[in-house]
């Protein structure tokens, strides 16, 4: 979400720079000095979703020490309070409680935003953005849109209506109000059709809409329930027997000739025998399909089960011929494993280190140099050759990693590793380590981890197709951690990284 927090923030920028020049108007009037500005379109929320508000300063200053605010219709309306450095939350209105925080990566530029989780459909409408440096203050005005798509449309047959057949759609859980749609099988619309509304305690709306059809060449008739917001829709579609209609109905007839021959109990009592050897015939015939059914869906349980007995077979002599070698069930698993994953041969870059470490003559071992000067800097070396496919492991020896603060793993060509950085997926890491709070992975926010037994041996295991980045506990066959799956695009290095500790990594031949 930062990533668009930023594209929206530069929008906004460019939207700025149009009004200074006259092509838009602005969204604050101009002082000596600060503008607050926010973005001109509205800013559109999925129900249940999350929703960032942005504004920032123009020209930009640092707005940490500043009082900012976000509230509704009136400056008592608190959506979200921020003065003094920190989050007030006095005067915020109940609504909101535990479902805002504050942006604020961006302050020290002049940008900050507030981040409402979990949207309702009370939380449209306008929002202002108050920034006060002193006795001086500005604000700007956006708005919020809200939208949500229910449930599938549900089309059943009412029954007649005059000459003709009566068809409703239901569908619930719409926001806001959603459009309804009938269709012929042709394509074309049907225009004359009564159509009902009703919202629930939480503003979402149900609808009802009733078409009376009166074609019995219709065939299909669809109905789509559509969000105007969104622009999604959902349909559903039922299909219109020609004997339903009242013209076409062969009952008429039937109602008829029995008038006028009402006296002919013959004709009559034949009529009705012929009928019961129908029934009793169509009953006969759903039997036979039901049993046929029954011997197929039988057959198709017996082929499975004789799949699972071969592969149950198959993976049983497989733990027979490790067991009989003695392997033990990390042996077990650490067998699947390097079947299923090449072992990467690993070289340390050195043109890719920081100032601070050192490289052993054979690129393979890393530890703190002598002269280090800043033990506590962020500091870390790639490996030589990048990853662009397949899968793959390799396995890394720590040594005083329980009393150090260090990470490794994998990252991204382009990264940014110098000064002070994050690490986190959305900025191209992958990594786990030691920190302060114990061993972590390094999330947004961090996971901390919960180990059997301290890692020495460290296995990383990467799948490229998938997207799969995982550490093991080499020592054990422990897992570690496992990210959830990513889209990996470029080339992935090997990423090694020390903070502080007497500490030494040596990438291990596997």
């Amino acid at each position: 979400w930062k990533q668009h927090l930023s594209l929206g923030f530069s929008l906004v920028s460019f939207q700025v720079c149009l009004q200074l020049t006259g092509f838009l108007t602005p969204v604050s009037v101009s002082t000596d000095n600060f503008l607050v500005m926010g973005p001109l379109d509205p800013i559109v929320a999925v129900l249940g979703g999350d929703a960032v508000l942005p504004c920032f300063l123009s020209p930009a200053m640092n707005a940490e020490s500043m009082e900012l605010r976000w509230f509704r219709s009136k400056f008592s309306d608190v959506v979200f309070a921020y003065q003094n450095q920190q989050e007030q939350n006095e005067e915020q209105m109940a609504q909101y409680a535990g479902r805002t925080s504050l942006v604020s990566d961006f302050l020290t530029q002049g940008k900050a935003a507030v981040q409402i989780y979990k949207v309702q459909a009370s939380d449209r409408g306008l929002y202002t953005c108050f920034f006060k440096k002193g006795a001086f203050y500005e604000e700007a005005t956006l708005e919020l849109k809200v939208a949500g798509v229910g449930s599938a449309p549900e089309v059943r047959i009412d029954g007649p209506e005059d000459d003709g057949i009566r068809v409703v759609c239901t569908a619930s859980g719409w926001f806001p109000k959603p459009r309804v749609r009938w269709r012929h099988l042709s394509g074309e619309n049907f225009l004359a059709f009564s159509e009902a509304h009703a919202q629930d305690a939480e503003e979402l709306f149900s609808v009802e809409a009733t078409l009376v059809v009166r074609d019995s060449s219709a065939g299909n008739v669809t109905c789509s329930i559509f969000n105007p917001i969104l622009g999604q829709e959902k349909v559903a579609a039922i299909f219109l027997p020609e004997p339903f209609f009242p013209q076409a109905s062969p009952w008429k007839s039937v109602f008829v000739v029995s008038m006028v021959m009402l006296g002919l109990l013959l004709f009559g009592a034949g009529y009705f025998i012929q009928r019961e050897r129908s029934t009793k015939l169509q009953v006969q015939q759903e039997r036979q399909r039901l049993r046929q059914a029954k011997e197929k869906d039988q057959k198709a349980k017996e082929e499975a089960l004789q799949t699972v007995g071969a592969l149950q077979e198959e993976l049983t002599w497989r733990k027979a011929q490790l067991y009989a070698g003695g392997s033990s069930l990390f042996a077990i698993h650490h067998h699947w494993r390097t079947e299923q994953f090449q072992a990467w041969s690993i070289i340390l870059n050195p043109g890719s280190a920081h100032s601070n470490l050192a490289i052993s003559p054979d690129k393979r071992t890393l530890t703190w140099k002598d002269t280090c000067s800043d033990s506590n800097a962020y500091s870390s070396v790639l490996g030589l050759e990048g990853i662009t496919s397949g899968r793959v492991y390799w396995e890394v020896e720590v040594k005083n990693g329980d009393c150090s603060l260090w990470t490794l793993g994998v990252c991204r060509e382009d990264v940014k590793r110098t000064d002070w950085y994050k690490e986190s997926p959305d900025k191209g890491f992958w990594v786990m380590g030691h920190f302060e709070v114990g061993y972590c992975a390094c999330t947004k926010p961090d996971t901390q981890l919960r180990l059997q037994q301290v890692p020495h041996r460290v296995g990383v295991f990467l799948d490229y197709g998938e997207g799969d980045v995982s550490f093991f506990n080499m020592n054990d066959g422990s897992h570690i951690f496992s990210f959830p799956p990513a889209s990996f695009s470029g080339t992935l290095f090997p990423y090694f990284m020390f903070r502080s500790g007497d500490l030494s990594m040596t990438v291990c031949s596997v």
